[in-house]
């Protein structure tokens, strides 16, 4: 019986870091779409390097302590970085990517000194009690696709976030069949509770980074 770090069902995809070190994460030969490293879960993880956040020469590290969630996490790269980073990381996902984002963990875990990891299952619309008290970050990259996953989604931002929280979404905009759509209804419901800030191009990693993939900063709007 093979088990699940057996390596014929996997390979490897390195992302270097800023600090010269690299990320090794394991992908699945076959799987869903939780199985590889998608091109905003990159774009995302080397915007949470950019020197707004972390600029070691000046003594900046806006993560450095702070606690974070990652929805949809996948393969784990965005939460590995953050953890990467100092942060004390949450990455959850649905019960059956958790052997592989546990296996990415352990992977990396000789990056991580000051930062913490765990991987937990969180389904979207269900309880989030051991999340709380709300993270200061929730990240979540390319997780806008299904339609029937949208009000669950929006359900667990509304549920984990408090007035303090910044969520920052990454998503590539795909123009074919039904994702236009599945996007417009996210942004409609999602603008109910929250407001949106896009981040220009020039705010994102120089090498990383593309005029179809965006990052934004979520927010609770604030009761008047």
């Amino acid at each position: 019986m093979a088990t699940n770090t057996d390596d014929s069902k996997y390979f490897v995809r390195e992302i270097e870091k800023n600090d010269g070190c690299s990320l090794r994460l394991k992908q699945c030969y076959i799987g869903d779409v939780g199985c590889v490293v998608w091109d905003a879960a990159i774009v995302l993880a080397k915007y949470l390097e950019t020197k707004q956040f972390y600029e070691p020469t000046s003594g900046v590290n806006v993560w450095s302590g702070k606690t974070v969630v990652e929805l949809g996490a996948g393969t784990g790269v965005v939460g590995l970085m953050a953890a990467t980073l100092g942060a004390q990381v949450k990455v959850t996902d649905l019960e059956d990517l958790l052997p592989l984002l546990k296996v990415n963990i352990q992977e990396n875990q000789a990056l991580i000194s000051s930062g913490s990891i765990t991987a937990k299952v969180l389904k979207w619309g269900e309880d989030i009690s051991e999340f709380l008290p709300p993270p200061h970050y929730i990240l979540m990259a390319d997780c806008i696709y299904y339609e029937q996953s949208i009000v669950p989604l929006v359900e667990s931002l509304k549920l984990l976030s408090g007035p303090e929280t910044c969520i920052i979404c990454c998503y590539e905009q795909r123009t074919e069949g039904i994702n236009p759509e599945v996007e417009r209804k996210f942004f409609e419901l999602l603008q109910q509770n929250f407001s949106c800030e896009k981040i220009p191009l020039d705010k994102q990693d120089p090498e990383f980074s593309s005029p179809e993939i965006h990052v934004l900063h979520i927010r609770r709007k604030q009761k008047k």
